[in-house]
Parts: structure tokens; sequence; C-alpha cells
């Protein structure tokens, strides 16, 4: 079965706001206010929570090395209960999102999630959204030992939703979803509407998406038919 995989923060969803919050919420819980802009921060925010702390932590003077290290393994817990608890005030799934995966099962494609974003906290998003039965799998950053840009998170993905590798494309947004697709040895797809905009161009993935409508009939291209 062809098999469409995706990534979840800044590609099924404007997550950056909610993810932002709950940096600042720590940060403010330090003293130091809140570090992080939410349209300015937004790609560091797609990048996970502790992206998000090393990037308060410098603001705060904090030199990279082992000590914040320690810093950011002790409040990242924090940041992780201060997002579950407004884990949905601000996410918005992106226009069209939600009929371009319809049309993608009409068409037969099997879909499938690939994130790290931790896989419960994941699985709380997407049921919040009310998108959980439009996907056949979920993995997240702790369903295995690995994480993305490892290929072994994506092959699980592609293969609890019913597919092969062989016929399966990820769509992302970031660096990161690229390495993985080459990683894995499949197509990758970034959107172009995430904070980078086209400037996701440089890291040449078989193909951009401007918008979630071009995306069966792109699928139907990249996979070709059943």
């Amino acid at each position: 079965m062809r098999t469409v995989i995706f990534d979840l923060d800044g590609t099924l969803a404007d997550t950056s706001a909610d993810l932002v919050a709950a940096a600042n919420a720590c940060f403010e819980a330090m003293g130091a206010g809140a570090l992080l802009d939410h349209a300015a921060d937004a790609l560091t925010a797609f990048h996970g929570g502790r992206a998000m702390l090393r990037l308060g932590l410098g603001r705060q003077g904090r030199a990279p090395g082992p000590a914040l290290e320690a810093e950011v393994d002790r409040w990242y817990p924090e940041l992780l209960a201060a997002y579950e608890a407004g884990i949905d005030r601000e996410t918005r799934l992106y226009p069209g999102a939600v009929a371009a995966v319809e049309a993608l099962r009409t068409r037969g494609f099997a879909t499938g999630i690939c994130t790290n974003k931790p896989e419960r906290l994941a699985a709380i998003l997407i049921d919040r959204l009310g998108v959980q039965g439009l996907f056949g799998s979920l993995v997240g950053a702790d369903t295995l030992p690995v994480r993305k840009p490892d290929p072994a998170p994506y092959r699980l993905a592609v293969e609890r939703a019913g597919g092969f590798a062989a016929r399966s494309v990820l769509i992302g947004d970031t660096e990161t979803d690229r390495k993985t697709g080459a990683a894995a040895g499949v197509p990758v797809t970034l959107v172009t509407f995430g904070p980078e905009g086209g400037g996701v161009a440089r890291f040449a993935p078989e193909a951009l998406l401007d918008h979630f409508d071009a995306l069966p009939e792109l699928a139907e291209r990249l996979l070709g038919a059943p």
C-alpha cells in the first residue's frame, strides 16, 4: 500500500504558540520573564522543548556546555507539564490538512504520523484536534530508543500504517525531516507554509508543498499508481 507519513509540529499543525508559551512558563518560574517570542522563535519551537530551553538560557547569558545542558534537563519535565496543560489553546491545523488526508485515504493511501514530540503528548494533541481517526499510525520521539533523523521511527510509522517504506513519502518542514527521508531512502516533501517559508528549498527535498490542496496529486506523482 502506498503510504504518506506526516511530521506533526509545523507540518500538520501550527503548534508554535503553545510550545513557546510552555517554554516561557519555565523562564518565568526562573524569574527571568518571557524570553521567547511566538512569531520570532517559531522555528526553534518546531525543533522541540530542549531547543527552546537552550535558546532562552542563552539569552540569559548562559554559555553552551555541561552546566547549560544540566539546566535544560532540569527544566524539560516542567516544560512538558506546562505544554500538556495548554496543548491546544492556540494550536490549529494548517488550512486544507484534513481535506488532503481524507482525499489521500479515499485514493487508497495509508497515512500516519512520525513526530519528535513525545508520543503521549502527540496522541493527546491529535485527539484534541479531532483527527486521530485519519491516521493509521503514530510514532513519537520516545516510541523507540532513537528518534528522527534516525530512520527507524519513520519505518515503524509506515509499517504500523500498513505500508512498505519503498512505497512511501515523508511530508515534513525541517532539515530533520529531510535527513530522515534520506536515511530511510524515501522521497521527502517539505511544506513552505511553516516559519521558514520557501527557505526549506535549500535542503533539496524531492518536492515542495505550498498548500495542502496540492498534496493528493503530488503523492500520486511521487509514488505512482497503486
